[in-house]
Parts: structure tokens; C-alpha cells; sequence
């Protein structure tokens, strides 16, 4: 098949097989030579006179940078999130958004498990602990942590990653609860999931699992007030997004023992911690890895690129976001 004739920035370096994609179907491609996030600056210049952008979460795309693409047919987001996107903005200028469901699921649903088990086991201390010479030997009171074997796990957004969640629980024999809007039939069959309200959830669980999208409704939905209602015993984990969570709240509960610990993949001024976050021994803080696999992050690769190139020959792109605007 011929080469389209369009003109393509991608904004960082993602796994080759994406690029390739892109490179063998359109006639120009030009991509971030920077390791970084680019710089305001730099994302202007490079989006102008673009046919299509692949973009990354860390990009944020607002109207500004939607006019400096004036033509821009697509912003491919490599990412299953899109709120560093302002769709609104875009579909009122006729510009497709994508993302990139699916492919993460397992991945991030296991990063899930690794947060929770690594914080309630207290890994990260113990390894600390170790490699600092201070091992002298067994010890029936050394870093005694949480038991997660029967237990009760709650879920707050039983979507695709909530779900996978869930369902590891079974190895542990857990009961598991869950807070959405809607209801999860194929969750209660498979472990016996109990829908309850968020208060309710947040008494009665040894673990809270987060995975919501961010918008306006959840922005902050875990504060003092829902830290106040957790077992001093229990633990919150956060793979969704970091806003989800008032990070200075958790904070000082973690500070003060309103809960026994925490586990954040993400955070609420990424890359930036809230102050004394990164002090606390009781909380696990990996530098967003939730899809860091090499299969899961090529995957997303060329299914960015397959929506970009879709939107480029005329097709519907196959996770587009906002089909309005076809």
C-alpha cells in the first residue's frame, strides 16, 4: 500500500513497533528526540502543521495547542486515560481523540496486587532494612505487616481493571465488596461481590483498591473525611489516577495512623509528591508503572498507532474517543 501523504509528530519515543507502524504508512514522521516530556514551548512547535499527533499522558493538549495544530486531523493518546486531553475542545475544532483501552488490563491489575501485597507485607522496609546491614537475624517480632489471606477487599469503580482486580482476589479467599454506579453481575457471580456505598465499603474493607477515571465527581473523592472511615489496619491503593486522592489528606492520615498504609502508582501533581509523602515508611510509591510491561507497553504502541493511521486514510479510528466529530 502506498505511503499516505501526511505529516506526523509523536511527542516521545514509545516501543519501536508503534513507530514502525507509523513510519511504513505515512510519508513524514517526526518524533520527540528528548527522553523527557517536552516543554510548552517545544509541544507548540512541534504540533504546528501537523496531520496527526500521538501524544502521551504527560502532554497536556488544551485549546491553545489544539490551534497551533490548526488542521490536525487526530491526537492519538497513548494512554487509556485522556484527561490530559480538553475533548470538548476538541471535537468543537473536528479533531478526533483516541486512547488506548484494553491492552493494559492484566498488567495494571497485577501492578495492583504487587502495591497491595508489597504494602501490607511491608517489602519495600524490609528490603531497605536489609540491604542496610541491620539483618541480624530472625526475629518473631521483626516487621510484622497486615494478613491479606481472607480478608476484605473493596473496589471502588468496577470497570475492566477493577474487575481483573477482583477477581485475582480469589487465590486469598477474600470477600469482596465494590462501589459504581453500575451494577456488576458478572463480579457477584464469579466472587460473591457485594455493591455498597463508598461509606460502607470504606468501614468494613482491609484493603481499598481505587480505579476511577478522573473527572470532576472523583477528583478528591478519597479526603479526610473518607480516610477518617477506614480500620486504622487498612490499607488504599491507587493505580487510577492521583487526583483521585487528597494527597496532603493521606498524608497526615498515614502520619498519623488513621490507616496502616498505602500503596500509589500514581499522584496528585505527577511527578511531584505532596510533602512528607516520600518520608513515610508505611507507603509504597513506585514511579507509575502500572502498564511498564514490554508486552502491554507495545501493544499500546500499535494500537495508538492503528488509531492514528485509521483516522489518516478516512476510516473510523478503532477507540476513538469523542465519534462526533466523523
Amino acid at each position: 500500500m502506498a505511503k499516505l501523504d501526511a505529516n506526523v509528530f509523536i511527542t516521545r519515543r514509545i516501543p519501536q513497533p508503534g513507530i514502525d507502524m507509523v513510519t511504513e504508512a505515512v510519508s513524514r514522521v517526526d518524533v520527540n528526540p528528548h527522553d523527557r516530556v517536552l516543554t510548552r514551548e517545544e509541544l507548540l512547535e512541534g504540533v504546528r502543521g501537523r496531520d496527526a499527533v500521538l501524544c502521551l499522558l504527560t502532554d497536556a493538549i488544551d485549546g491553545e495547542v489544539l490551534d497551533a495544530a490548526k488542521g490536525c486531523k487526530i491526537f492519538a493518546n497513548y494512554a487509556v486515560g485522556y484527561n490530559n486531553i480538553d475533548v470538548e475542545a476538541a471535537t468543537a475544532r473536528g479533531v478526533a481523540v483516541s486512547n488506548t483501552p484494553g491492552v493494559l488490563t492484566d498488567a495494571t491489575a497485577d501492578l495492583t496486587w504487587t502495591l497491595l501485597m508489597s504494602a501490607a507485607r511491608r517489602i519495600v522496609e524490609g528490603d531497605q532494612f536489609t540491604r542496610a546491614g541491620k539483618f541480624h537475624g530472625w526475629s518473631p517480632m521483626l516487621f510484622l505487616g497486615g494478613d491479606i489471606s481472607g480478608r476484605t477487599l473493596g473496589i471502588i469503580g468496577a470497570g475492566r481493571i477493577g474487575t481483573a482486580v477482583a477477581l485475582r482476589s480469589r487465590g486469598f479467599r477474600m470477600r469482596v465488596l465494590y462501589h459504581d454506579k453500575m451494577q456488576n453481575e458478572a463480579l457477584e457471580q464469579a466472587v460473591g461481590a457485594e455493591r455498597v456505598s463508598l461509606d460502607t465499603l470504606l468501614n468494613q474493607s482491609d484493603f481499598v483498591s481505587v480505579h476511577v477515571n478522573l473527572d470532576d465527581t472523583t477528583r478528591h473523592l478519597i479526603g479526610a473525611r473518607e480516610l477518617g472511615l477506614m480500620k486504622p489496619t487498612a490499607y488504599l491503593i491507587n493505580s487510577s489516577r492521583g487526583p483521585v486522592i487528597d494527597e496532603v489528606a493521606l498524608v497526615e492520615a498515614l502520619k498519623g495512623g488513621e490507616i496502616a498504609g498505602a500503596g500509589l502508582d500514581v499522584f496528585e501533581d505527577e511527578p511531584a509528591l505532596k510533602p512528607g509523602l516520600a518520608e513515610l515508611p508505611n507507603v509504597v510509591i513506585p514511579p507509575h508503572l502500572g502498564s511498564a510491561t514490554i508486552g502491554t507497553r507495545t501493544k499500546m504502541a500499535t494500537l495508538a498507532a492503528r488509531n492514528l493511521v485509521s483516522m489518516l486514510r478516512g476510516e473510523q479510528p478503532p477507540n476513538i474517543v469523542n465519534p462526533e466529530v466523523l
